[in-house]
């Protein structure tokens, strides 16, 4: 889902919890729409055509299907059909049980759509603690914490998950630190690594500092990526015009 995608889902649940919030919570009437949802299962929560009922009664049925969805263990149709009814307290339940089962990419998707960045923010600081990078970073980007997004980039440094660093200090926009992982990286003869943390970083200096090092180990095909990245015309020129018959491809 693009960004944009994503913020009408979100906008479309907000608008619809406030406009049908009377009729969420009222069991009674989940009872008494139950003759329908078979029909509606049948159909699928895809195809479905509520345009005849009214706000209230929609939601009603909506709700109605997702508790069905989620009596027969199929979260992911529940989530829509809660999206539809607007009803982010379900949202919220379907992400913790999602949560609970360990599948926490459903998780941090449902809690997404629910806007609920307060179990963002918690399942971000459990992953972090078991050692779900990927999990953590999707988290905290949708709260946009910075500070928790930098303690999973240092986590990262630490552990040589060079990937997963340079992806949150690049998203922070720290180049500071994304020299401090390219320097490193160059240290420990990651030069693949270290090319793109000095690239997001924009620092032409250590780009062309990379390229001396490249184009002294014979690496010229990453050398004249690291001098053309670093505006150094002269070194390009000089690997073109002497080495351009063992360039492959550039």
């Amino acid at each position: 889902m693009s960004v944009d995608e994503d913020k009408i889902v979100k906008k479309m649940v907000a608008e619809i919890a406030d406009s049908n919030e009377k009729f969420i919570d009222s069991s009674k009437d989940i009872e008494n729409f139950k003759r329908i949802v078979p029909v509606l299962l049948e159909k699928g929560i895809d195809n479905v055509n509520l345009s005849m009922f009214d706000e209230a009664t929609k939601s009603k049925l909506l709700n109605a299907l997702g508790e069905e969805y989620i009596r027969r263990g199929d979260m992911n149709n529940s989530v829509k059909a809660f999206i539809l009814a607007g009803n982010r307290y379900r949202l919220v339940e379907v992400g913790e049980h999602y949560e609970e089962v360990g599948l926490f990419g459903n998780a941090i998707d449902t809690y997404r759509l629910a806007d609920a960045n307060e179990q963002l923010l918690n399942i971000g600081r459990k992953c972090l603690e078991n050692g779900h990078f990927s999990d953590a970073i999707k988290a905290f980007r949708l709260c946009n914490d910075v500070e928790n997004l930098t303690k999973v980039g240092d986590e990262c440094f630490q552990k040589g998950k060079w990937d997963y660093a340079i992806e949150i200090f690049s998203a922070i926009n720290s180049p500071h630190k994304l020299v401090e992982i390219g320097d490193k990286c160059l240290r420990e003869r990651q030069i693949g690594y270290a090319a793109k943390a000095y690239e997001l970083a924009h620092d032409k200096d250590k780009l062309s500092a990379l390229g001396d090092v490249c184009l002294r180990e014979g690496l010229l095909a990453t050398a004249l990526k690291a001098y053309s990245l670093a505006g150094n015309d002269m070194m390009v020129t000089f690997i073109r015009e002497n080495f351009g018959s063992k360039l492959s491809s550039f």
